[in-house]
């Protein structure tokens, strides 16, 4: 197919596709799914080889959101039957991320629920972020803490976070349509911010809120432009008690042709698969680590994620292998760049004038409202995977797919990690 040819050696050259390719990935049929994945996969294994990195979500305070992010079981009026804690105390944090660490993780990724934090919340946070570092060698922290105040990222990089996450979520054109309380501006900002602070750049999207092809190739070249370390692709969960409950739109199909096409837009970029993969990928989430390079183990923020074992056995029978703290995620022209600027110097030849150096909004590992790294506002949405009873249309619910988290952080009980 001349498509994937040419999307292949643009992917190889790290330059930016046109739009009408991005259109014409998310537009191809079943039967060119597995040629569509096999393409992406030349990219990913270019830039990433086989490895696959872990991450790890601690919600160090659940519920109760003053924000009305239409996809999220933590916002305000949400009859979801969620956990709901005020902060975490910094060892029991830490000892939270300590079962994820053991199972493999890397990157520990600090949530909390709310519209942004207090100066007294950083301090919380710091105290944490300090307390996993000084207790675990060389691993990476991220913070996820919704919308920053000026200060506040210089604050968390001083105390040894690594990344900061604040996800776009979807279009621009269409942010108004899920949340009211905030803007896309707002969240821009916050990216902007969290860059200017020297910390590492995540920032991602959910899928499968209603909207179109044009809606997601808009994000994620909007994402391209601000050039992030990492991108989060998340598959809305439907949670009953949320606007968004009976939102079901993704086959496992389409949520391959999602991340090959972010894939050939972001080829040198750390591509996530966060909340969701459990439940719209389902069996053929092995076929997706073709495409991205990175994972979350265990649970979400608010609903159960497949059994870390389970994500480990997957990985090495599919011909992976887990990375290790003494390996660089990034390739090697992006880790020397620092935290993307620079790191498409000379490539972009079809990249927006706007986009790369100076643009970044790019905030860390999993913004607050999307749900990348373990964001808030995915987070009551990530979905974890119970086996299906039987065989559905993909727009009849499928609450029979979905466990809300009653274990691992705020609990008594061991996480699934």
């Amino acid at each position: 197919m001349d498509l994937l040819n040419t999307l292949v050696d643009k992917g190889l050259r790290r330059e930016l596709p046109t739009r009408e390719e991005a259109l014409a990935v998310l537009a191809t049929s079943d039967d060119d799914l597995l040629d569509v994945v096999a393409a992406a996969g030349k990219v990913r294994r270019r830039w990433f080889g086989r490895r696959v990195k872990l991450n790890y979500l601690v919600n160090l305070k659940s519920g109760l959101c003053p924000e009305d992010c239409s996809y999220c079981s933590q916002r305000l009026g949400s009859k979801a039957d969620i956990l709901k804690y005020t902060w975490l105390k910094p060892d029991d944090a830490s000892r939270a991320a300590a079962a994820g660490l053991a199972g493999g993780a890397k990157r520990v990724c600090l949530v909390a629920s709310g519209r942004g934090p207090t100066d007294r919340d950083v301090d919380r946070v710091s105290e944490t972020i300090r307390a996993i570092k000084d207790q675990n060698e060389g691993v990476e922290v991220c913070a996820c803490l919704g919308l920053l105040s000026e200060g506040q990222a210089e604050r968390l990089r001083a105390a040894g976070a690594d990344a900061y996450n604040h996800n776009l979520n979807t279009s621009e054109s269409t942010y108004g349509d899920i949340t009211t309380t905030h803007t896309y501006a707002d969240r821009v900002d916050t990216v902007n911010k969290a860059h200017a602070a020297g910390l590492s750049a995540c920032s991602g999207l959910i899928a499968g809120m209603g909207e179109s092809d044009e809606d997601l190739v808009d994000v994620v070249y909007s994402l391209r432009a601000l050039d992030p370390d990492s991108v989060p692709v998340n598959f809305l969960i439907p949670v009953e008690g949320t606007p968004l409950a009976a939102e079901w739109n993704l086959t496992p199909q389409r949520c391959l042709r999602i991340l090959a096409m972010v894939r050939f837009v972001c080829p040198d970029i750390e591509v996530r698969i966060a909340g969701g993969r459990e439940v719209h990928l389902r069996t053929m989430q092995p076929l997706a680590l073709h495409l991205a390079n990175s994972i979350f183990l265990g649970d979400y923020l608010t609903t159960e994620g497949q059994a870390g074992k389970d994500d480990l056995d997957m990985i090495a029978d599919a011909g992976f292998e887990v990375e290790g703290t003494d390996q660089v995620t990034l390739p090697e022209h992006r880790a020397r760049a620092g935290a993307g600027c620079g790191s498409h110097a000379g490539a972009d030849a079809g990249a927006p004038q706007d986009g790369g150096c100076g643009s970044h909004g790019d905030g860390g590992c999993a913004s607050h409202g999307s749900g990348g790294c373990a964001s808030h506002a995915d987070g009551g949405v990530c979905g974890a995977a119970t086996a299906p009873a039987g065989p559905a249309s993909p727009a009849e619910p499928r609450t029979d797919l979905v466990a809300l988290r009653h274990r691992g952080a705020g609990t008594d009980l061991a996480p699934n990690a």
